[in-house]
């Protein structure tokens, strides 16, 4: 397996960090990984080596318009920005990358993108998994981002932000809570035309301990994509389940993938 980092212009203007972890041979099918609301590349840390040697598939991840080393993104950040990031932008990075097939594994912001993106491109997504994804605000989300902002006054959390988005940090916390607790966007946070156009197998995870979601959220998940979706939530754990409990999340994740996908992965 090697690592590899590059560019990626998705069009003129606009580019994309990415890094692939790639089998040799490489793999027919991708496990793309999209981070969350104030994620990056670096703080996925080991976990997408551990992926690709636990499920033996070329594993993806990047850095969307605005963080990391990526292209700037337009701020403010407009309310429907989790289904352009899903419905537009998701689609132009496959094709950039040439990925025809893929498995979507998305982190809080990044899982509900990664909703968005399954129901925006049934052919092409072969399997679905989400750790912390929102569809709703509830009042556990409101708080958990009202201690997220005592945190950034109180302690290093903004230079911690620094450290991976240089200037950006500040910015990128800025447009987090400020979307998040407009009512406006709370109002309007609908993935249900997306939702009931998934067709793949999905295993819907959550932390029993998340600061930021109530357990309401994988059920409602699971209630409007089906009987493809399998709810889990995951013991001791809190809103990043793959740094807590890594070994039950790449467990979960390798049975999933085995019992439930590896089907479409093999017909590719």
């Amino acid at each position: 397996m090697r690592m590899t980092e590059q560019q990626v212009k998705l069009e003129a203007g606009v580019t994309m960090r990415v890094r692939r972890w790639q089998q040799q041979p490489a793999a027919g099918c991708s496990l793309v990984l999209l981070h969350e609301a104030l994620g990056s590349l670096d703080l996925w840390k080991g976990f997408p080596e551990q992926l690709a040697l636990a499920t033996g598939l070329d594993v993806v991840a990047y850095e969307r318009r605005g963080y990391g080393e990526s292209t700037p993104a337009e701020m403010p950040r407009p309310m429907d920005y989790l289904e352009r990031e899903g419905d537009v932008w998701l689609p132009r990075l496959l094709d950039a990358l040439q990925l025809q097939k893929v498995v979507l594994l998305g982190h809080s912001d990044g899982g509900s993108i990664a909703l968005v993106g399954a129901g925006a491109m049934p052919e092409r997504v072969a399997g679905l998994i989400t750790m912390a994804a929102h569809v709703s605000v509830d009042a556990l989300t409101i708080k958990g981002i009202h201690e997220a902002r005592e945190r950034y006054q109180t302690t290093d959390l903004a230079q911690r932000l620094a450290r991976r988005h240089g200037e950006r940090g500040k910015q990128l916390f800025d447009a987090w809570q400020d979307t998040w607790l407009d009512e406006t966007f709370q109002q309007r946070m609908n993935f249900e035309p997306w939702l009931a156009n998934i067709g793949c197998p999905a295993l819907v995870m959550q932390g029993d301990k998340d600061e930021y979601g109530l357990p309401d959220q994988v059920y409602a998940i699971v209630e409007r994509i089906g009987a493809r979706a399998q709810p889990v939530l995951i013991p001791e754990a809190g809103h990043f389940p793959h740094v807590e409990q890594p070994e039950f999340v790449l467990t979960a994740i390798s049975d999933f993938l085995a019992s439930r996908v590896a089907e479409s992965i093999e017909r590719y």
